[in-house]
């Protein structure tokens, strides 16, 4: 009986510890992913990346000024038609916004990412995803796909391929909210 009574005792435990353990796993992976969830009203997941020219821009926390992040790819067509729309806007509200164009250089070939930078005379830095870990970090699933970030570092809105006029509601909406 005595022995009974140790096994009951010790597998009442274990079980306990496990339940416990399981408990803490799903506490972790609840407020990580609250913490990198690339959507409104989340913070922006943080990350460092280099430019076309080599100088390093950082995302995460509080900015001067909103920012646009726009994942692209030389072969796609959406990004074909809307980066004319992206220069546009950019050029219209110069120096009010920030505008980085994430290249997913995994997929692309840098001689085609320097054309299409070319063409479209982009003088917003281009950034180089090399190893996709940022698109993949934002779950970026289609592109164009653009996220709109308030000087608080929360992301507004998230989108895809927009004509100008949308894009600049969009901009105009996170410039007024002071």
């Amino acid at each position: 009986m005595k022995k009974n009574i140790a096994v009951l005792s010790i597998l009442i435990m274990l079980v306990g510890i496990a339940v416990y353990q399981n408990i803490q796993t799903k506490q972790e992976q609840v407020s990580v992913a609250a913490e990198e969830m690339p959507k409104p009203d989340y913070r922006v997941p943080s990350f460092t990346l280099a430019s076309l020219t080599g100088e390093e821009f950082k995302v995460g926390g509080e900015r001067d000024k909103p920012l646009m992040i726009n994942f692209w790819a030389s072969w796609c067509g959406p990004c074909e038609k809307e980066a004319p729309d992206l220069v546009k806007l950019y050029q219209a509200y110069e120096g009010q916004f920030d505008l980085y164009a994430v290249n997913i250089t995994q997929g692309d070939s840098m001689r085609n990412v320097r054309a299409f930078v070319d063409r479209h005379q982009f003088q917003f830095p281009v950034l180089l995803d090399k190893d996709g870990k940022i698109s993949e970090k934002f779950r970026v699933i289609a592109i164009p796909t653009s996220f709109i970030v308030d000087k608080k570092g929360v992301i507004r809105d998230v989108f895809y391929s927009e004509t100008y006029n949308s894009l600049n509601k969009k901009i105009k909406a996170v410039l007024d909210d002071k």
